[in-house]
């Protein structure tokens, strides 16, 4: 486990909580969405298409930053800081199933986009939290 991700707040990121993701279109304004993740040691991933406004942010400047609040206390939250550090393919759009059922749909199929599925992988590299 990562020293960045404070002990006591490592089950914000480890329960299917929704992240605020936010990233940096080319006219330098932010852009902020919610979104599924999942972490995976130092990194967090997403499942996005090649097609969307957020993609194209990313490949202009790869910094990112997802905040997650307490749904138990609004007044706690972490913010996690990195970049994106790879694209990889999900072409049958495995990885958003992966996170359909995570985040409560036993039952989550591909979706129609999957031809175009991409998973983004973050780095955390520092946080805040409160």
């Amino acid at each position: 486990m990562t020293d960045i991700i404070p002990a006591d707040y490592a089950e914000l990121f480890e329960n299917a909580n929704y992240g605020h993701l936010g990233t940096i279109r080319p006219d330098d304004t932010v852009q902020v969405n919610p979104m599924w993740f999942l972490r995976d040691g130092d990194t967090l991933r997403f499942t996005h298409t090649t097609k969307r406004a957020k993609f194209r942010n990313l490949q202009h400047n790869p910094s990112m930053s997802l905040s997650v609040i307490d749904p138990e206390n609004p007044f706690r939250y972490l913010e996690v800081r990195g970049r994106l550090i790879a694209v990889e393919p999900d072409p049958t759009g495995a990885f958003y199933v992966v996170l359909g059922k995570r985040y409560g749909n036993a039952e989550q199929t591909p979706p129609p986009d999957s031809a175009d599925r991409v998973v983004l992988v973050m780095s955390i590299e520092k946080s805040t939290k409160q």
